[in-house]
């Protein structure tokens, strides 16, 4: 528990810093500037993919919706795909909480990792591609297929305006994304430093490799995002794992799970996903090796003994302060908002009276997933308002378009709408 504790203090400030980093990027940085420099089949789209994806705080199932927006809106295959590497296995929030518990040169090979596994991933999807399949361009469209539209930007009135989205994005809407997972991952390195033995990966020290393919084994079908990851590989590290394969789990863990292996395959096809995972891998194994065999292990280690406690009280207090902030946060993110949600929705219907139907929705993760599916619906034509909840997994909507037409709009993004069961 204490080492728990230490962890939270360690990371709260980093944390706080990174949500609000990360609120300032949804509120300011306009979304269709993402989509603007990707649509070549070339290194610039791959490379422009990687670096806008690598500070966004999104994990392996929200990165889903938003690359799909990117890919209706003109980018290409390959740019698509190194976005999807790049983007979960790093985020302004998770680099900020690598430096505070792994130390700086972590914090610099994670991102350096990311963006080099991910532009040779977008690489070697367009070098496949023979066909050059260009994405539908959709900006000049009015969705008459049911498919959800490029991505609405927030209707601010002003700056003020703005930093209210911002704060609200980053401490209510990114806490309930990430918070979750970040509790479970801070239980697990708790449950891994009681129950495993000290000397269990010694065992992998002559067998590096071996070691590699345990971790990647455990991680890729894992969902853990790229803050949860840092707790677990700390723990691990503490239990004898090296610090490249402690690598190999910060890039594969984050960056894959099987949710969003199922909706790649679906939506991308099969043979991207085999290149998105073959790169990934391969990524993670040379970055791992290179750490193991080029590096010495106490540039990595040296962060990592285990906090006497005596030193407990001389954690400062502005830690204390920040672990407070970040526990409210997270009470309201795991507790309070799921039960505001289960409430029954007071929406007043329209005049006339028209039908609101309930829908079952599969393949939602996180907040980003329900704001998209949400979204989708409402660019249906004929839908007069539509609600999606994440916890109860299910979509009210309101209008005269058909079920065809909106379970065609929710399936284009990579999702499943079905009629709910009575």
């Amino acid at each position: 528990m204490y080492e728990i504790l230490r962890l939270i203090n360690e990371m709260s400030p980093y944390l706080l810093l990174g949500f609000l980093v990360a609120g300032l990027l949804h509120a300011f940085v306009p979304g269709s500037l993402y989509s603007r420099y990707l649509s070549g089949a070339n290194l610039r789209s791959v490379l422009l993919a990687a670096l806008f994806g690598i500070p966004l705080p999104l994990c392996s199932c929200g990165v889903i919706p938003t690359a799909m927006s990117l890919r209706k809106e003109g980018a290409s295959k390959g740019a698509t795909t190194s976005f999807l590497i790049a983007t979960p296995q790093t985020g302004v929030d998770s680099i900020l909480a690598t430096y505070s518990i792994l130390g700086l040169p972590f914090a610099i090979l994670r991102p350096i990792a990311a963006l080099v596994t991910s532009v040779f991933g977008g690489l070697l999807v367009n070098a496949a591609d023979k066909d050059r399949e260009k994405a539908p361009q959709t900006g000049d469209t009015d969705c008459a297929d049911g498919a959800v539209c490029a991505r609405q930007e927030p209707a601010y009135t002003g700056f003020f305006d703005r930093m209210k989205g911002a704060l609200r994005y980053g401490f209510v809407d990114m806490v309930q994304d990430i918070g979750k997972w970040l509790v479970i991952g801070l239980v697990v390195a708790g449950l891994i430093t009681l129950f495993v033995p000290d000397d269990f990966f010694v065992r992998f020290a002559d067998r590096p490799l071996l070691a590699y393919v345990v971790v990647l084994l455990i991680a890729i079908p894992m969902y853990v995002c790229a803050t949860g990851s840092i707790p677990v590989a700390a723990a691990l590290m503490l239990k004898g794992l090296s610090p490249g394969a402690a690598l190999v789990f910060l890039m594969a863990g984050p960056a894959s799970n099987m949710a969003s292996i199922l909706v790649i395959r679906r939506v991308m096809g099969q043979r991207t996903l085999w290149l998105y995972l073959g790169s990934l891998t391969l990524g993670a194994i040379v970055f791992g090796l290179g750490v193991d065999f080029l590096l010495p292990r106490e540039l990595f280690t040296s962060l990592l003994s285990p906090t006497d406690a005596c030193c407990h009280m001389g954690t400062p207090w502005w830690q204390w302060a920040s672990t407070v902030v970040m526990g409210a946060l997270l009470l309201y993110a795991l507790v309070v908002a799921p039960l505001l949600h289960r409430a029954p929705h007071k929406h007043a219907p329209a005049e006339n009276t028209t039908k609101i139907r309930r829908f079952a929705v599969d393949g939602m993760t996180c907040h980003h997933c329900s704001a998209h599916v949400e979204k989708a619906l409402q660019n249906v034509p004929g839908v007069t308002h539509a609600e999606v909840n994440l916890e109860r997994g299910e979509a009210l909507v309101e209008g005269d378009a058909t079920d065809e037409t909106l379970i065609d709009a929710v399936n284009a993004i990579g999702y499943t709408l079905r009629k709910a069961d009575k």
